[in-house]
């Protein structure tokens, strides 16, 4: 129609690495360890989470807390930036854990500053397990994750958190005095607090699916093995259960990359997945 003028038609993203208009990351940063998944890599780069600001080691995050942002804006520096595409603003899925979530997204936002983020997306760990495990997330799901410094047990119902229960334990106490029995028994006392307080078949179903298991954690045959020995309910191990979240959360990046709302260009956001 001549004069008119017709609205610009903006092309969809298409799926990495053929995409060159954007590049993106999936991260999960744990007390221990912090591994991250680049677009069209195809591998997790895989990192102790530690910082060196001096002569000394600094670890940012301490028992699934972020508890020195520059820190891990220093590990993220030291991860990431010579693996990106020059002058590019990354889109970013970090995981979070269940608990204590709002005050991780501030921090992470606070450390991933260091990237220039395009915009950055949070997704619980437990779902991203989920995810990696190929799991269906319609129906309820419980999920365990083990990792080194903390233990998280989270029901999932349609993919969102309905109830989760943390314990500060995880394989590093193993050198000390804990023992693979003690966070089995933990692990047990939360899923029986979870039950008596549900007032909904939720728990329960999810129980009779089986408690899928994740963390590095799931690596520790001794665990495993008290695990079966207490609790109720069959034991179902993601594979690679160590890089599961950060595999998840490559998932999830994967297909908010194509979403319609990935397309064209907006200052860095927050917001949960």
């Amino acid at each position: 129609m001549t004069g008119a003028s017709r609205p610009h038609a903006v092309a969809p993203h298409r799926p990495w690495p053929t995409c060159r208009r954007c590049c993106g990351i999936a991260l999960d940063m744990g007390s221990a360890r912090t591994r991250a998944w680049i677009a069209g890599r195809g591998v997790i780069v895989d990192v102790p989470t530690v910082a060196f600001p001096g002569p000394g080691a600094v670890h940012p995050v301490q028992r699934g807390t972020i508890i020195d942002a520059p820190g891990c804006a220093r590990v993220l520096q030291r991860l990431l930036t010579d693996r990106l595409p020059r002058c590019t603003r990354p889109m970013v899925i970090v995981t979070a854990p269940a608990l204590d979530g709002v005050a991780y997204r501030t921090q992470a936002r606070t450390a991933l500053d260091v990237l220039r983020p395009h915009s950055v997306l949070t997704v619980p760990r437990a779902r991203a397990i989920a995810v990696a495990a190929g799991a269906d997330t319609s129906r309820p799901l419980m999920v365990l994750d083990i990792g080194a410094h903390v233990t998280e047990v989270v029901l999932l119902d349609d993919g969102a958190v309905t109830d989760a229960r943390r314990t500060a334990l995880g394989t590093s106490d193993l050198d000390g005095t804990t023992t693979a029995e003690q966070i089995a028994g933990t692990v047990a006392s939360m899923l029986t607090a979870m039950l008596r307080q549900d007032r909904t078949p939720l728990t329960v179903d999810a129980l009779h699916r089986g408690v899928l298991l994740a963390g590095g954690g799931a690596l520790h045959p001794e665990i495993t093995y008290h695990l079966t020995g207490r609790l109720h309910a069959p034991l179902r191990m993601v594979p690679a259960p160590h890089t599961a979240a950060v595999r998840g959360a490559a998932k999830l990046l994967q297909a908010a990359h194509t979403h319609p709302s990935a397309s064209g260009s907006r200052p860095a956001t927050v917001r949960p997945l």
